[in-house]
């Protein structure tokens, strides 16, 4: 017990503070940066009943060398938000600016909210699951909009039929996660609480392939940007890596990364080696190169509130009771 009191110690003394800090008088529930290159400075960030949209602008894109944040607008939202999501094709070097994000409700409601960031709001309620949605997801063209959730679930929205719910993936465990690929357009990835990832097709509606991690519970996946090979899971507290270039149904990489299991994990955007990730014990956040133990960064938050990379800076963002974070990453 002595020697894992001061284990415990000697990691907190390692633990890598963050490069800027935000502060809010709420809760923070959920967050989202968006990944659109004419907005990737906003970020919607969801309290209790409230969604927060504001401007991080970095040093390395300021004209005072300064980290500064712009609160933009405020908007009410009915239930507290478990999941959000910007739509591709938000803008804010259109004129008017053009908002639109989605939020996955406690209430098991999505709702669609558009904003010229002025006067102009609408929301649009999309009901159909029966229980808490997990996660949510926009294609890279906008054409549909995915939702995964405890009720044993994948739907597929239309944007052509006003978000009509056209396909609906049955699953035999609650879904945690669902992504979209820029490389990939008519496939969708669906991660199970149970750990199995499949790759469906949705114009076929059918299975491609599934993935199995070595133990459960799977609580995140996700699909790397650069790379369309490469899928990682959070599979109790192991990141799973697949490769599909070269063993499709087995996993080319598992590290263990949080003792008592994990919360959320991400690729960066830019590189398939690098992986952040959020578990226990502490909710502590690790960023991971592929082939070391050693972490980059590592932070314990004490709650978990979500996980994003910013689209084109090398920071990564995590969220817990009133602070939103940036860890700035020295890829090596």
């Amino acid at each position: 017990m002595l020697q894992q009191q001061q284990q415990r110690q000697e990691n907190l003394k390692m633990r890598t503070p963050p490069t800027h800090l935000l502060s809010f008088t709420e809760q923070i529930y959920n967050f989202q940066i968006c990944a659109t290159d004419f907005a990737s400075s906003l970020i919607c960030i969801a309290s209790d009943k409230k969604l927060i949209l504001g401007l991080a602008r970095f040093p390395e894109e300021s004209e005072n060398d300064t980290f500064e944040w712009e609160r933009l607008k405020d908007i009410y939202n009915e239930s507290r938000c478990h999941a959000l999501a910007f739509h591709p094709e938000t803008s804010l070097m259109s004129v008017p600016k053009t908002v639109t994000f989605c939020s996955a409700g406690a209430d098991f409601v999505l709702r669609i909210f558009r904003t010229d960031l002025q006067n102009a709001d609408t929301v649009q309620a999309l009901k159909a699951h029966t229980n808490y949605v997990n996660d949510i997801a926009w294609d890279t063209e906008g054409e549909f909009l995915a939702s995964v959730s405890d009720d044993h679930s994948c739907k597929i929205w239309s944007s052509e039929s006003h978000y009509e719910n056209v396909i609906t993936f049955c699953l035999s465990s609650a879904g945690m996660s669902v992504k979209w690929h820029p490389e990939e357009p008519h496939k969708v990835l669906v991660a199970e609480k149970k750990g199995v990832v499949h790759l469906y097709n949705v114009r076929s509606q059918q299975a491609i392939i599934s993935l199995e991690a070595p133990r459960g519970p799977l609580m995140s996946a996700d699909w790397s940007l650069n790379n369309c090979h490469f899928i990682t899971a959070l599979a109790y507290g192991d990141v799973v890596t697949w490769d599909l270039s070269h063993k499709p149904c087995s996993p080319s990489d598992v590290k263990q990364v949080h003792e008592d299991g994990g919360r959320c994990v991400r690729f960066a955007p830019n590189t398939e080696l690098v992986t952040a990730s959020i578990g226990r014990p502490d909710i502590t956040l690790k960023v991971f190169t592929a082939k070391s133990s050693v972490p980059l960064v590592e932070a314990g938050l004490k709650l978990y509130a979500g996980l994003c990379w910013h689209h084109r800076l090398p920071y990564v963002a995590a969220a817990y009771d009133r602070k939103l974070g940036f860890w700035k990453v020295q890829f090596k």
